[in-house]
């Protein structure tokens, strides 16, 4: 029988004995200790393990994942320290949380766990990704084991003689340490390549093909290993290796058809998602494997491995099974095989100088057979000495594998508790300098990565850095969109606004703007100044570019397995993600053309992904949707105040993360921004259904680029608009901020007005900085040349123009102003039933403080506690609406500084 055969049978027959001699009552009001093992019900210990296993874990594991090691570093520290290495000196510790009686409970858990967790190895593994630089990858791959195994063999050598006293078999034991020194861990690898963002770079690639050969090649050799061992004699040993080719064969053909075809015919392959019924299957699949494996004569886990080979990866069927599993196994059951690892590593035994000097050796051979025999083969195909030398450190990663590796072993009877604490160290040492030798050998700068060429194809051209270059008139009108996803939730919402995009079918020089252009050259203008001054427009004989999409749907790149599996095959998600599909049928369906892309990176990479694909692209406008907005109908509003609503992390600790992403969006995009804030439910539906859009215009390379926009959606006959431009008196000062000389000062008036103080000085402010006055002075003119020609354009009955109201107003109070006016416009929209939205610049004009003191007095009349988060994010004129309660949408513009 096999390994985890005889542990069922044993754990059966303790709780047949402990049901016979089992009390009538148990209890603490009995009299009883939780804490002390019983046989009639040993669950009570077994959740004191596990909750002191789990607890230390997390524990390293927060501190240990800041410095960027992988979470199977913290679980076998973590193991250890619970070991007699350390915590076993705590007199009694061991017999109270650990005693003997309770491990096989602990060891079977473990073990069934561990067979999941190989199923979802084995899960990862596809050999698609070998295509990728097969040549190449296939070399490395060869070398990186056929060097190590030879090494690792002759290092067995010594190692015998000196700590074995050899009852075990001389040319299993070299076979076992060669085995042992020749794996590579290919999930660890996934995840260091994956935390480094190297998955799109050619290293990434050929590491991850080199990886999967590897690891598939050393499995059959410890497969080989076990059976040897277990076997006895050569006859029943070939035995064993005819039952397990015949078995793999079995799997691998009419069992992997005949499920691939159950999946389809169900539709679960073409969905993605396994219905309960399949689930229900694989689950016995995995098992029955795991219990044909091990009474074989080999390892319960090569059949949680083989059950994982043989699942579909179409349209991410694969990693929805894994969705379903991995919090489990990862949170509970590794944590506890680990535990188990660490109760068997004694520290305490490498007490002598040759004992630590072979593992020094050991460490030394494991890597250099690795990272030279890999290096020279990578130098060889074409890689530089960086990317060699980063292939190499990789491919010597070990990790949980070799764990893994050695706990066979030591169950086998191959090693005994000295050489597998030696063996574990090596495994420990090697893990742990993965990851900072290869940012030493390959840092950011030197990577090359896959689409980097397209990246500078596609990049769209930007000016000379002249301050006095304008942008052409051509580029003012918006035909190209960039739209960010990362919820399904947004979907609504972006569908909201981009159908406005489309222009009309049919659409000619009736529903264009009136022709106009500007034709000054203002010298004086700053590179910020290179915001659209006013849209081209087409003659009567032409017709206006038609509008395309481009939506990026971002996914968090976490630790769960299942997220790297998503980086891995981010190019078949693309065709498979549900948000993607749900837009891109939209787009169809309002003649607007949608191209798609999907990216999965850690949340501190999305605003470099939005750049870097906004600059694929070619976008013009980049739109990102606010994350915490919701829909608050009206019998909401009087229990919920519109921040809260809209702003729910702006109130709570994630204000830091969520405010820096869209900040930085704002500040790294090489496009014009727009963030959209969607919180109003649509009106009831009606033939004559119409948008509004209501702008107040304070002026700035914002507002500019914002009025332009406003004027642009108004080329739809169904889409109007009213400008409000308001000039501040000079008469009325509102409040005494700017006489504030201390930063003291300034903190104690911004609390007492209901202006929460919340700085982050890395995070960029919403005013642009002009030196001098002269800028200001061009900008002020560029402002008045704008109004001027939107105030009075050539008259077409039936133009963009006709559907514009522009308003000009003075007041001593401008945030007060145009409150008060969306505050008509929205009572109008509701008794049209039409659709309002709210159109500002992010700016907060040029003048510093020019808004921002009558903000402050807002939210002290209002009673408003308005985060600085809110004011920075959105700008002042977008952040009076939020402490206002408005209750309005919004569509907050920035244009691109890059230019």
């Amino acid at each position: 029988m096999g390994y985890l055969t005889h542990q069922v049978a044993d754990a059966v027959a303790v709780f047949r004995r402990a049901a016979i001699h089992a009390p009538a009552q148990a209890g603490i009001f009995a009299g009883q200790n939780p804490s002390a093992y019983n046989a009639g019900d040993p669950v009570r210990l077994w959740v004191i393990q596990v909750v002191v296993i789990i607890g230390i874990t997390q524990v390293l594991s927060l501190f240990l994942s800041r410095i960027r090691q992988p979470r199977v570093i913290a679980e076998v520290i973590g193991g250890i320290l619970l070991g007699p290495s350390v915590m076993g000196h705590i007199p009694n510790f061991t017999n109270t949380v650990f005693p003997s009686q309770s491990i096989p409970l602990l060891t079977l858990t473990a073990n069934i766990g561990l067979v999941l967790f190989l199923f979802i190895v084995g899960l990862e593994v596809d050999f698609r990704i070998i295509n990728r630089n097969a040549k190449a990858a296939m070399a490395i791959s060869a070398v990186g084991l056929i060097i190590p195994l030879g090494l690792g063999a002759a290092l067995g050598v010594p190692i015998y003689h000196v700590f074995t006293d050899g009852d075990v078999n001389f040319g299993y034991f070299l076979l076992f340490v060669a085995v042992a020194i020749g794996i590579t861990a290919f999930p660890v690898l996934c995840r260091i390549l994956t935390e480094l963002k190297l998955l799109d770079t050619t290293v990434g690639t050929v590491t991850l093909a080199a990886g999967v050969g590897n690891d598939v090649v050393g499995w059959i050799l410890l497969a080989l290993t076990v059976a040897l061992v277990n076997s006895g004699n050569g006859i029943t040993a070939l035995w064993v290796l005819l039952a397990a080719v015949g078995y793999v064969l079995f799997l691998t053909i009419p069992v992997r058809l005949a499920f691939r075809w159950l999946a389809r015919r169900t539709g679960a392959l073409e969905t993605g998602q396994p219905t309960r019924m399949l689930m229900t299957i694989i689950i016995i699949l995995v098992f029955i494997s795991a219990f044909y494996t091990d009474i074989i004569g080999i390892h319960a886990i090569f059949g949680g491995f083989l059950a994982g080979l043989i699942i579909p990866k179409d349209n991410g069927f694969a990693i929805s099974v894994v969705e379903k599993l991995e919090d489990l196994v990862s949170i509970l059951f590794i944590p506890l095989y680990f535990a188990s690892t660490g109760l068997n590593t004694n520290l305490g035994l490498l007490n002598n100088g040759i004992t630590w000097a072979y593992v020094v050796l050991i460490c030394v051979i494991a890597f250099f057979s690795k990272f030279v025999g890999c290096a020279i083969v990578a130098k060889i195909s074409g890689f530089n000495y960086r990317e060699s030398g980063a292939i190499g450190a990789l491919m010597s990663c070990k990790g949980l594998v070799e764990l893994i590796v050695l706990n066979v072993g030591l169950t086998a009877g191959i090693l005994d508790t000295r050489t597998f604490s030696m063996f574990v160290l090596h495994a420990l040492v090697l893990t742990f300098m993965t990851t900072p030798l290869t940012i030493l050998l390959y840092p950011a700068k030197y990577r090359k990565h896959v689409n980097s060429a397209l990246d500078k194809e596609q990049a769209p051209a930007t000016s000379s850095g002249d301050p006095s270059q304008r942008m052409s008139l051509e580029q003012t009108v918006k035909n190209r969109f960039l739209v960010v996803l990362d919820k399904v939730e947004q979907l609504p919402s972006i569908m909201t606004l981009t159908q406005l995009f489309q222009y009309p079918l049919g659409a000619s020089s009736s529903v264009s703007l009136s022709d106009a252009s500007i034709h000054k050259d203002n010298a004086s203008l700053t590179s910020v100044e290179t915001s659209p001054v006013l849209p081209k427009v087409p003659d009567s004989r032409t017709r206006p570019h038609h509008p395309s999409v481009t939506a990026l749907r971002l996914i968090e790149l976490t630790d769960r397995t299942s997220a790297v599996l998503k980086s891995q095959q981010a190019d078949l998600l693309v065709q498979s993600d549900h948000v993607l599909n749900v837009f891109r049928t939209f787009g169809y369906l309002n003649r607007l053309p949608v191209s798609c892309a999907l990216s999965v990176v850690g949340h501190e990479e999305f605003p470099s992904s939005v750049a870097k694909h906004a600059s694929q692209a070619s976008a013009q406008l980049v739109i990102v949707p606010w994350s915490g907005c919701s829909a608050a109908s009206d019998d909401d509003t009087a229990s919920l105040s519109t921040t809260e609503a809209l702003f729910p992390q702006l109130q709570r600790s994630p204000v830091i993360a969520h405010s820096q992403y869209i900040r930085k969006v704002f500040a790294d995009a090489p496009a014009d921004v727009a963030l959209f804030v969607d919180q109003t439910t649509p009106p009831p539906y009606t033939d004559q259904s119409t948008q509004h859009i209501f702008m107040p215009f304070f002026g700035g390379p914002d507002d500019r680029l914002a009025l332009a926009f406003v004027a642009q959606l108004c080329m739809r006959r169904s889409v109007t608009a009213t400008i409000i431009r308001v000039h501040k008196s000079s008469i009325h000062e509102l409040t005494t901020v700017n006489t504030l000389n201390t930063i003291d000062e300034v903190k104690a008036q911004n609390v007492q007005s209901g202006f929460a103080s919340v700085h982050h000085p890395y995070l960029h402010d919403t005013v642009y900085d002009f030196k001098d006055t002269q800028a200001l002075a061009a900008s002020e003119e560029a402002d008045d040349q704008m109004w001027a020609e939107y105030m009075s354009p050539p008259v077409g009955s039936n133009s963009a123009f006709s559907r514009l109201t522009l308003q000009d107003q003075e007041s001593t109070r401008p945030l007060h102003t145009v409150l008060s006016a969306v505050t008509d416009a929205i009572a109008r929209s509701r008794q049209s039933h039409s659709r309002l939205l709210v159109v500002t610049g992010r700016s907060r004009s040029m003048q510093h403080d020019a808004l921002h003191n009558e903000l402050l007095e807002l939210c002290t009349e209002r009673g408003t506690s308005l985060t600085t988060d809110v004011q920075k994010t959105l700008g002042d004129v977008a952040a009076a609406f939020v402490a206002a309660n408005s209750n309005v949408s919004l569509l907050v513009m920035q244009a691109c500084s890059r230019r």
